[in-house]
């Protein structure tokens, strides 16, 4: 389900930063490259949280 949401919010950001950067630019508005662009970042992300190592999150025994 996290990778799910991560495809999700770098789909929408993607989508965000091509949109504002193409208005900034006077260039147009591609769909198409903006939700490439935003899932190759998604899928980047998700390849980078997997390099690091698992944290066991709990309390030593005593």
């Amino acid at each position: 389900m996290k990778y799910l949401v991560t495809l999700f919010w770098g789909f929408l950001i993607g989508q965000a930063v091509n949109y504002i950067g193409s208005s900034l630019s006077s260039g147009s508005y591609d769909f198409v490259t903006a939700s490439a662009i935003g899932l190759f970042i998604g899928v980047m992300v998700i390849l980078i949280a997997k390099s690091f190592p698992d944290q066991k999150h709990g309390h030593a025994a005593k």
